[in-house]
């Protein structure tokens, strides 16, 4: 009599605890699709500024590559990478959100094609190899480093290793050709790394939660 009486009022206590962490879990998801979303429209917006054709093949000099490893940066892996792939999927679709107000499947013919279909790749490595850095940071400086480095290997190394090759069969170049090409656009994307990785340490450190849980 007296042990049932006393486990009876268990049971309720133990129910209030999921709807409590439901809301939590909710606004959880929801702030990530918002920052997929926001971040998807700043690769757009960057995008569709003026550009500066240059190269055999003129391709253009955007700040898609800075979206893209800034995107990477702040988000992290999962986040940086789905919101890099939304943009690449509705400018496929036929939104002119490229370069030059370009958009359709037909930019997939095009010299700049590599650098396109890399773009979801760089955001989802830059993103991933930055809250690796971030998680073993300790200093400021470590972590600026840490952000740097992950642009330019996630960011700028990918973005190689598609846009060359994408260049050489739509551009009619040879891979070596197609490689000094594209030695153009190395000075600026390395500024692009170095001024992504500026901003995103500041909003780490502005927002420390951001990362907290990636």
């Amino acid at each position: 009599m007296s042990s049932s009486s006393t486990t009876s009022p268990a049971s309720p206590s133990a129910t209030p605890r999921d709807p409590q962490h439901r809301p939590a879990q909710q606004r959880s998801a929801g702030t990530d699709l918002a920052l997929i979303a926001v971040f998807a429209a700043f690769c757009a917006v960057m995008s569709v500024m003026p550009a500066i054709p240059v190269g055999p093949l003129a391709v253009p000099i955007t700040l898609q590559t800075l979206a893209v490893y800034l995107t990477g940066l702040v988000l992290g892996g999962r986040r940086g990478g789905l919101a890099v792939l939304l943009y690449v999927v509705v400018g496929v679709a036929g939104l002119p959100i490229f370069s030059g107000f370009r958009g359709g499947p037909g930019v997939l013919a095009g010299p700049s094609a590599g650098y396109i279909i890399g773009f979801a790749v760089a955001g989802l490595c830059t993103g991933l190899l930055a809250y690796a850095a971030l998680r073993r940071a300790r200093t400021n400086r470590s972590r600026l480093i840490g952000l740097f480095v992950a642009a330019l290997l996630g960011g700028f190394v990918v973005c190689r290793l598609t846009g060359i090759p994408g260049m050489s069969i739509n551009g009619g170049l040879s891979l070596r050709d197609a490689f000094f090409a594209d030695v153009v656009y190395w000075p600026g994307d390395l500024i692009k790394c170095a001024a992504a990785a500026l901003v995103a340490a500041a909003v780490h450190r502005a927002f420390p939660r951001l990362a907290g849980s990636r």
